[in-house]
């Protein structure tokens, strides 16, 4: 399911048009890494994978949105920061990742 529903999330990011092309690489770059960290999370901590992977799938459609909500957005993000937090030790690399990835979405949601 985690790796089904980051390559929906690569879809819609891709077939974006609103999205800057610089913004669209550097997204698509950053989820092909979210998906081998999360594969390799979900090995040890499966329900939190899930977690993570739903809640960058919510910011996603949030930040692709036609009519953005920036309430809706705010706490898609919050909750995709939210879902990594006390990996920072264990997954730094996974902590980053989703760090950047929230930014730029949420810069797009602007």
């Amino acid at each position: 399911m985690i790796e089904k529903t980051i390559t929906s999330i690569e879809d819609k990011v891709k077939g974006t048009a609103s999205i800057k092309d610089n913004e669209r690489t550097e997204l698509l770059e950053l989820l092909a890494t979210l998906k081998s960290e999360v594969m390799e999370l979900s090995k040890t901590h499966a329900e939190q994978a899930e977690s993570i992977t739903g809640f960058a799938q919510v910011s996603a459609h949030e930040a692709t949105r036609q009519t953005k909500n920036p309430q809706l957005m705010k706490l898609s993000a919050k909750g995709l920061s939210s879902s990594v937090e006390g990996f920072e030790t264990s997954h730094p690399e996974l902590v980053a990742i989703v760090n950047k990835i929230s930014q730029i979405l949420a810069n797009m949601g602007i």
